[in-house]
């Protein structure tokens, strides 16, 4: 993450906006410490309500590497609208090598979009 500061590329963590919006107790924040408490997956609405604050308030074209969203296929297609939306793109998805491929992986590899790094690469 040190490489993406100097670069000038913003590190986004979904699960710090969570925790963000969970402690500043705003409705999609509470709505995901409520499921997290009874051990329910992460509802989607309240969490792409908190991803999607971030996203459209940042500065346009600004670099970011967004960690651990999307993870659905839901998401995926969500965040491809958003950038749609902005008229932006993505330069590349990373996935750490021996990561299991799944749907969402797909999505981005028919893209031409995937690539695969070593966990020593993005340190």
């Amino acid at each position: 993450m040190d490489r993406l500061r100097s670069l000038n590329i913003e590190h986004v963590s979904s699960a710090e906006l969570i925790a963000r919006e969970i402690s500043r107790h705003t409705p999609a924040g509470s709505a995901v410490a409520r499921a997290q408490r009874q051990g329910q997956p992460l509802p989607e609405e309240p969490l792409l309500a908190i991803i999607r604050r971030w996203f459209m308030t940042r500065k346009p074209d600004a670099g970011f590497a967004l960690t651990g969203f999307p993870a659905t296929m839901l998401q995926a297609q969500v965040f491809d609208d958003w950038l749609e939306t902005r008229d932006e793109s993505l330069d590349a998805v990373l996935t750490t090598t021996g990561q299991a491929a799944g749907p969402v992986h797909e999505h981005y590899r028919t893209h031409g979009l995937l690539q695969a790094a070593e966990i020593s690469q993005l340190s």
